[in-house]
């Protein structure tokens, strides 16, 4: 009983002794999905419409906000934060707990 309880603590105290993500900041535009990199109309002889444009147009059709930078895209874990939006398109500097490819946005500044 006495080594289980014992046990029990080293595990809580080891648990609670694990470092926690810093928040980071990472350049680049904020995309969708389905674009990444590449924003195109999808139809021929049609003009490419604005980046902000067509990446609230594809949010609207399922796709999810990614920060897309020269050599990587982030998935963005919490797709409800407004400033997704307001930014969509835009080159932004975002910071927050990034877990593999998964950045949980805190801030979000123009560029």
């Amino acid at each position: 009983m006495r080594s289980a309880l014992i046990l029990a603590t080293v595990v809580v105290l080891g648990a609670t002794a694990l470092p926690h993500a810093a928040e980071q900041t990472i350049a680049g535009q904020i995309s969708d999905s389905a674009c990444n990199r590449k924003h195109e109309s999808g139809a021929e002889n049609v003009p490419t419409p604005p980046d902000a444009d067509c990446t609230l147009d594809c949010v609207r059709g399922g796709s999810k906000f990614v920060l897309v930078t020269s050599d990587r895209i982030y998935q963005i874990a919490n797709q409800d934060l407004a400033a997704l939006k307001t930014h969509a398109g835009h080159k932004v500097k975002m910071t927050g707990e990034l877990k593999g490819d998964s950045l949980t946005v805190t801030k979000i500044e123009m560029q």
